[in-house]
């Protein structure tokens, strides 16, 4: 018996190419072995509350702007919030931040956000500090590869 198609959804912002790397990395994790995982990738502007319906889970990727997440991503979150409330609640999440700060500030809106929706964050939050190194971009493909993995074996 096979198991059931799984959407996963990643949802990124990057203007200086940092946080595209990150999400590069996310999905050649993902596709390494998709196993039954469908991977649909949006910019954070691009996105909308059809992509966050159709996902059983989602990985977003912002950098922190004045100590808070990326303008983009805010914009994602006011334009869904209430077209999918109380549809999305307990849905898994990761987050991950590349940044020239320290990070804490855009990890924590966007953990105040997440409350709000109800989203069950699985993973640790991988923060890149400065351009990603070979190991950030490692970790971001292990995040991609294990976020499929667990969401397919119905873990997360």
């Amino acid at each position: 018996m096979s198991a059931s198609q799984k959407h996963l959804l990643l949802i990124y912002h990057s203007r200086s190419g940092t946080n595209q790397r990150l999400a590069d990395a996310i999905q050649a994790g993902v596709e390494r072995d998709p196993g039954n995982v469908t991977l649909r990738i949006r910019t954070a502007f691009a996105a909308d509350e059809a992509d966050l319906l159709w996902a059983d889970a989602t990985i977003f990727v912002s950098p922190e702007h004045f100590g808070y997440m990326a303008g983009a991503l805010k914009d994602f979150f006011e334009r869904t919030f209430y077209p999918t409330e109380d549809q999305v609640g307990g849905r898994s999440i990761s987050i991950v931040i590349g940044t020239g700060l320290d990070g804490q500030g855009a990890l924590a809106s966007i953990r105040k956000i997440c409350t709000g929706y109800r989203f069950k964050e699985v993973q640790p939050p991988i923060i890149v500090v400065g351009p990603p190194t070979e190991d950030d971009l490692a970790a971001c493909e292990t995040l991609g590869a294990t976020f499929a993995a667990g969401l397919e074996a119905g873990v997360f």
